[in-house]
């Protein structure tokens, strides 16, 4: 079954004809379950928009989007809110964690809101916090770990009540390379062990090689698609091959992140 099927979403900022501007056309997506895909394009091309959409933070102009079999595009309110709560996950840039919470306490705000039994929470807690390596520093606050600690905490919080899609924005934007590449090595794995379903937005070819397939967007469009087999090595050439084309960065594998 799919996760995910979006179809045809356009979307269009501006109020006056002299100042529309169409970021989404006619946009096709689908998500089948436990697959690990990338969207990438130049700025401006349409994949925050796209990523705001499936994520139910900002609605298309036209189109459809259904998740788990349901129609989230034309929800409000409180339906919506609880919608997202359930069955998305949202990994941020700027990791979005709580200061005035541990480590511990923002990870475990999925299932606090929903009223799981205390010891499913402390059960799912321990599983994903040894996974991720961050179980030593849950009783810290976010200011007193390092980024990829921070990145970590986030990405159990998105993982932890087990939503249908996990929705990642540049997950690895503000991390060095070994925490980047710590942070996409863990994904990999809860992606192969819990069949989370994972859609990334990134900029970065070295983080999108770690993905089954890369969507490109141009222009509000699909550009290309590629799929990887199995080979990070030659699937991130491929990805700078399609990046060329779209006006991209050289980059070199064993230079960068390697």
């Amino acid at each position: 079954m799919s996760v995910l099927i979006a179809k045809q979403l356009t979307k269009i900022y501006g109020q006056k004809s002299s100042s529309l501007q169409k970021a989404l056309n006619q946009f096709d997506l689908t998500i089948e379950r436990g697959e690990f895909v990338g969207i990438m394009g130049p700025s401006g091309s349409g994949k925050t928009t796209l990523l705001q959409l499936l994520g139910t933070i900002d609605r298309p102009t036209s189109g459809e989007i259904v998740i788990q079999g349901t129609e989230v595009s034309k929800m409000k309110g409180k339906e919506l809110a609880k919608f997202r709560r359930k069955h998305l996950g949202f990994i941020f840039q700027d990791f979005h964690l709580l200061d005035a919470l541990s480590i511990k306490e923002n990870i475990l705000i999925p299932l606090v809101m929903e009223k799981h039994p205390v010891e499913e929470m402390e059960e799912r807690l321990t599983q994903l916090a040894e996974r991720l390596e961050i179980d030593q520093v849950l009783d810290h606050r976010p200011y007193e770990v390092s980024g990829g600690q921070k990145q970590r905490a986030a990405a159990a919080r998105a993982l932890i009540h087990r939503p249908d899609l996990i929705l990642a924005d540049e997950p690895t934007g503000n991390l060095d390379s070994k925490s980047a590449k710590s942070l996409m090595e863990s994904l990999v794995e809860l992606n192969r062990t819990e069949q989370a379903t994972i859609l990334t937005v990134t900029h970065d070819p070295f983080t999108a090689s770690y993905c089954h397939r890369v969507i490109f967007i141009k222009d509000g469009q699909l550009f290309h698609e590629i799929r990887s087999d199995g080979n990070r090595q030659a699937f991130f050439q491929r990805v700078m091959q399609v990046l060329s084309r779209l006006g991209g960065e050289s980059y070199e594998f064993t230079n960068h992140r390697s």
